[in-house]
């Protein structure tokens, strides 16, 4: 394998290499469920281990396979803080808010190694921090406001790194300096996501793959209020259904479906490094992101390769598109790190991600249907968390997420279905942007 050219990597999905996905849950699909989760990612899994572990009779519908769509293929980032700055949040929806959800974030980190610890999931979670880097020096001037304002107001504690000490945290020196967040941590997210089926198994969850879901429709059972789910293969009754399918919701909620914007991420993994060169070019072993709109993401796999990601294409994934993600991300990294100018990239894949216009999560029930979405690249631990958060409500617990005080705005007509033709023209501005700030 290592004697690929650096131009003609295997399009697939690295992380699926090194993880056995448990197939789903043997037999019919049932007649009746107490709740019926609709989707099998961290969302879903999270919500439907929280439910079975209480004797709440769940059923998970998954389109596809266990963990197909974003929760096998993003970055393995589990990171605080949200896609927009806190500071942002702050003026857009007050004080009390933003501190609600930025303890939600740090909140999101202890949910997902309480998870792993509890249903020892092996999936190299550690917390090795996250970095931050600064493209430009603007850029590091609002690193020393942001940690002022997050220590101020949240007590919670950021480490700038000024640009002559940032040697000691990654092997580049295109950067202006950076910003490091202790807290966070890292993952192999298909093992996670692996782990996290198995352990909703283990509890009693039914988990049904291959089970695309077609119409939710409101209905009354045994004298209730309920819900009928039609599949191509069947049809299930539920007293609550939990949409937890993302990028990949379709038309059977067609509400949300109209909130949600489809956008690709890609990423490329090289052959292992030696030993000497992983720590050179991330001594700490960070998560690394830097500070454009048009972000780069990158991190050392647990067998020392270099993940290189970043919205390449701002369009979801199709087989062209992740072959031309593949020489834009190679072309970046050696950018960013000369050293692997040599180093064969090995594989290529891409995701789609699900953004909501204000680039904000959003989670929240009405009458006995509840959805969590909107995690914009922010997904890993968030995605745990408010599936969680969902699940307690859905039980009748005491439940704490901010998101659902806030505005849900439509997407635009452009930027959403099937042909979000204004997509490329968002990239274009984003790209801009970046070069103007």
């Amino acid at each position: 394998m290592s004697g690929r050219s650096v131009t003609s990597p295997h399009q697939a999905n690295y992380w699926l290499t090194d993880a056995d996905i448990p197939s789903g849950s043997e037999g019919p699909l049932p007649d009746r469920a107490d709740v019926a989760v609709i989707g099998a990612g961290f969302t879903g899994l999270s919500a439907a281990l929280f439910l079975a572990k209480r004797g709440i009779r769940v059923v998970v519908l998954e389109a596809r396979t266990i963990g197909w769509g974003a929760s096998s293929r993003n970055g393995g980032m589990v990171l605080t803080g949200l896609k927009l700055r806190v500071e942002s949040i702050a003026r857009l929806y007050g004080s009390d808010a933003a501190k609600r959800m930025y303890r939600a974030s740090v909140a999101s980190i202890d949910r997902v190694e309480e998870i792993v610890r509890d249903e020892n999931i092996g999936c190299n979670f550690c917390r090795c921090g996250h970095l931050e880097v600064a493209c430009k020096p603007s850029h590091f001037a609002d690193y020393a406001r942001s940690a002022e304002f997050i220590a101020r107001e949240f007590d919670h504690r950021l480490r700038i790194v000024e640009r002559n000490e940032l040697s000691q945290e990654i092997g580049s020196n295109i950067y202006f300096g950076g910003l490091v967040d202790e807290t966070s941590g890292g993952l192999q997210p298909a093992r996670y996501v692996a782990g996290l089926a198995r352990a909703a198994l283990k509890h009693g969850a039914a988990i049904h793959e291959n089970s695309p879901v077609k119409e939710v429709r409101r209905v009354f059972l045994d004298g209730e209020a309920a819900f009928t789910l039609a599949l191509s293969h069947g049809r299930l009754f539920a007293r609550r259904v939990f949409v937890a399918s993302g990028a990949y919701t379709s038309s059977f909620v067609p509400e949300l479906r109209k909130k949600i914007i489809r956008i690709g991420s890609y990423i490329v993994a090289t052959k292992p490094l030696s030993e000497a060169l992983a720590r050179e070019l991330s001594p700490r072993n960070r998560m690394i992101y830097d500070s454009r709109h048009f972000l780069h993401y990158f991190r050392l796999a647990p067998d020392n390769r270099m993940l290189f990601g970043g919205r390449a294409a701002f369009l979801p994934e199709t087989r062209g598109r992740v072959l031309h993600s593949a020489e834009i991300l190679r072309a970046d990294m050696v950018k960013t790190f000369p050293q692997l100018s040599q180093t064969p990239v090995e594989y290529v894949w891409g995701g789609t991600l699900d953004f909501c216009f204000d680039t904000m999560p959003h989670a929240s029930f009405d009458a006995g249907l509840y959805y969590v979405l909107g995690f914009a690249g922010h997904g890993v631990a968030m995605a745990t968390y408010l599936g969680t958060q969902m699940a307690k409500a859905i039980a009748g617990a005491a439940e704490e997420q901010p998101f659902k005080e806030i505005p849900f705005p439509n997407a635009p007509h452009g930027l959403r279905g099937r042909w979000p033709f204004l997509l490329p023209a968002a990239g274009a501005f984003y790209k801009v942007l970046d070069w103007v700030s």
